[in-house]
């Protein structure tokens, strides 16, 4: 499919140009490393001015799909973009719109521990020696009294990235980025103070177990009992504030 050089209607001209870049880019006409037309060119075949061009490239960079390099070689060209570079991106998203959207703490909770679950056939069944000994050397930091809140709640996340990528599946350690990265921290921001870290131990233990067992069941039931875990902190905590608000 070629770029789509079809007159533009004067709204949002830089974005209708972005729009049909980004087209040509995931159809697979642009492919990675290639260079697009100069912005004279771009700005001649579209019927508009160069800042115009300038500021719907400066679009396609800010969503790392395009990079420019300067010189006589220079130009903005099509970015090779792996999984693991793309992370970053979904969970800065993530938590902006989890953040700015004001999501309740059971929709979080929800989505989260709902894709965690959709995960573990996978990670049970691939999981590996490295993914074993990560869960098992977080639960040993979980186990120091000295831990910070927040290292604790790093560890807590590192936990379950570990869960996830033992799927060995690069869409869904994408996709699921966002929920154990973005989500988890803002969970835990609610109910840190409130939770019993042994509980979180006991229960990272469990899973422990089961992915070293191989035993989907009881991993099913190990993550089920800290999804219940956490959203019953989350209700309580709902419930103290509003009674310290009505007294």
């Amino acid at each position: 499919m070629p770029i789509d050089y079809a007159p533009l209607s004067r709204q949002g001209l830089s974005a209708q140009i972005a729009d049909s870049l980004r087209e040509a880019i995931t159809s697979g006409e642009l492919s990675a490393d290639d260079r697009l037309p100069s912005e004279s060119e771009l700005a001649g075949r579209f019927g508009v001015s160069r800042p115009t061009v300038r500021e719907a490239l400066k679009r396609l960079a800010a969503q790392n799909l395009i990079r420019t390099k300067r010189g006589a070689a220079g130009g903005a060209f099509v970015n090779r973009i792996s999984w693991e570079d793309a992370y970053d991106q979904i969970i800065t998203t993530s938590t902006l719109m989890i953040s700015m959207h004001a999501v309740d703490f059971e929709t979080m909770a929800e989505a989260r521990f709902a894709q965690e679950r959709a995960c573990l056939p996978l990670a049970i069944a691939r999981r590996e020696a490295n993914h074993l000994a990560t869960m098992q050397a977080e639960i040993l930091r979980q186990q120091q009294a000295t831990l910070s809140d927040e290292a604790f709640c790093a560890s807590d996340v590192a936990f379950h990235r570990a869960l996830v990528d033992a799927a060995q599946n690069p869409v869904l350690s994408y996709q699921l980025a966002g929920a154990v990265e973005a989500m988890q921290p803002l969970m835990n921001m609610i109910t840190f103070k409130a939770r019993d870290r042994s509980e979180i131990v006991r229960l990272h233990s469990a899973l422990h177990a089961a992915f070293e067992a191989q035993d989907l069941e009881q991993a099913q039931r190990a993550l089920d009992s800290l999804a219940a875990y956490t959203t019953t902190l989350a209700a309580q905590i709902s419930a103290t504030i509003a009674a310290r608000s009505s007294a």
